[in-house]
């Protein structure tokens, strides 16, 4: 199982919005006891055996828009298949601080999924998005914002759910109570 949340590296970019699936990788990190710190195919990656399966969580420092190199290099190096991957992104286009999750969809406007659909040659995969509206801002620019302060509790609850939610699916692989559970997180 490879699951993997899209942000961009580096100081400049922490606690931004675009950055919510760095912030929900470590949040599932730290409920398995693990570091995201080994540095491999273009990404920083922790692995655990659960139930004699190896689990990959991944964050790529290839930036955003480049995601798909990292996702491609990771799937070869621990031979997982479409079907073993789940990506964790935000999105703008559905209400702050909701979840979506679909076993397979398009890309949307994301760029970072588009670019993983491109590397790997199919939207057949899992995903999760994680809300962060638009505020009226020019779409870079608010991507690339940091959470506002009294917003930061309220995007910290849900990626403590999320991850909660990613280990109970890690341990029974039912995709189907992740999604129906996750679904409804601070659902509007």
């Amino acid at each position: 199982m490879l699951i993997v949340g899209l942000g961009n590296p580096t100081k400049e970019y922490e606690n931004t919005f675009h950055n919510i699936g760095y912030l929900t990788i470590d949040a599932l990190a730290k409920r398995l006891g693990k570091k995201i710190i080994k540095a491999e195919c273009k990404s920083l990656t922790s692995v655990k055996t659960i139930n004699g399966e190896k689990v990959v969580l991944a964050k790529p420092y290839t930036y955003m828009n480049l995601s798909g190199c990292a996702v491609k290099e990771l799937m070869a190096k621990y031979k997982q298949q479409e079907s073993d991957l789940l990506v964790i992104v935000d999105d703008i286009d559905i209400p702050r601080f909701s979840v979506r999750t679909r076993p397979f969809g398009s890309a949307g406007t994301h760029n970072g999924m588009k670019n993983i659909v491109d590397m790997i040659g199919t939207s057949n995969f899992k995903r999760m998005r994680i809300g962060i509206g638009q505020q009226g801002y020019d779409l870079a620019s608010y991507v690339l914002s940091k959470i506002p302060s009294e917003d930061r509790k309220t995007f910290d609850a849900t990626c403590e759910k999320v991850s909660l939610l990613l280990e109970q699916y890690i341990m029974t692989k039912d995709f189907d109570k992740l999604s129906r559970e996750s679904n409804v997180i601070n659902k509007c």
